[in-house]
């Protein structure tokens, strides 16, 4: 059984029909990892199911070297105007099984490493009701890990808590929410998996902090580079989307990186910088 815990996520919003072949690519660079969703709106899941089969049938990848990771999406993250993967008249209990279903259908694949709700719902008790049917699909060996997107509110972590711990959080962090303080100490302090997305294209202060540059130019590394690295540091795992081969393969190196005794002063700084401390 698949117990994959990566440190870096292939992230595939937003590339249409471009998500087989990016996938792909992404995989044959050395990424172990992909994050998707049941949502036609912002995601392609049939092309990265498609994506899995070449991998396993073309290029020798086995299923218990990927990590797979989806997600169900509530009635308001979905486009009305595109396929719905359930019926929003049905239970929300209902509504998960039929999308973890199509999720494996289309995924092509008979278990999920890392299942999520996209966001919690618009009311406690109906997060509470999706949370069961996402503990009854772990119970059933259907997913391994279960945890929860978009939650910026550590109360509705502790609430789910209540039924069965939360597993995984995947959140933005960035600077607009100030690096999601909360959220992450909760999740560091818990020993859960805490997950980020636009950790690049949302900093752009944080890329360009002299700190962060210095380290770069130091360790002959790109300033995203170095971002990854110290998110990585800190127990965070950050999601890339990164359509070039090239920043792929910087992106996946980020790990081997090593900061020097005497670059303790920069490092400091953009620790300072990021988690005021």
């Amino acid at each position: 059984m698949n117990r994959l815990s990566p440190k870096i996520i292939y992230g595939t919003a937003w590339k249409g029909e471009r998500t087989t072949q990016l996938v792909v690519n992404a995989f044959l660079q050395g990424f172990r990892a992909v994050d998707t969703a049941c949502q036609p709106k912002h995601y392609s899941e049939e092309l990265v199911g498609e994506a899995l089969e070449i991998l396993q049938t073309k290029h020798d990848l086995k299923r218990e070297e990927i990590y797979v990771q989806t997600k169900f999406t509530p009635i308001g993250g979905q486009d009305l105007n595109k396929p719905i993967p359930y019926n929003p008249k049905d239970t929300i209990r209902d509504q998960i099984t039929a999308s973890l279903a199509d999720s494996l259908r289309n995924l092509r694949i008979s278990y999920i490493d890392s299942y999520l709700l996209h966001s919690p719902l618009r009311t406690i008790q109906a997060t509470l009701e999706a949370w069961r049917a996402l503990i009854a699909a772990q119970d059933a060996g259907t997913v391994h890990k279960i945890g929860v997107s978009n939650v910026y509110d550590v109360r509705i972590l502790a609430a789910l808590a209540e039924l069965r711990k939360v597993q995984v959080v995947q959140n933005r962090w960035y600077e607009g929410n100030m690096w999601d303080p909360g959220v992450w100490r909760y999740c560091k302090d818990n020993g859960i998996e805490y997950q980020a997305f636009w950790t690049l294209s949302g900093s752009p202060g944080l890329l360009a902090h002299p700190a962060v540059v210095a380290l770069a130019s130091e360790l002959d590394v790109t300033p995203a580079q170095v971002i990854f690295k110290l998110a990585q540091l800190h127990d965070i795992v950050p999601l890339t989307g990164t359509t070039n081969e090239l920043h792929m393969q910087q992106d996946l190196a980020a790990e081997r990186i090593t900061f020097k005794e005497d670059m303790k002063s920069e490092m400091r700084n953009v620790v300072e910088f990021v988690w005021g401390r």
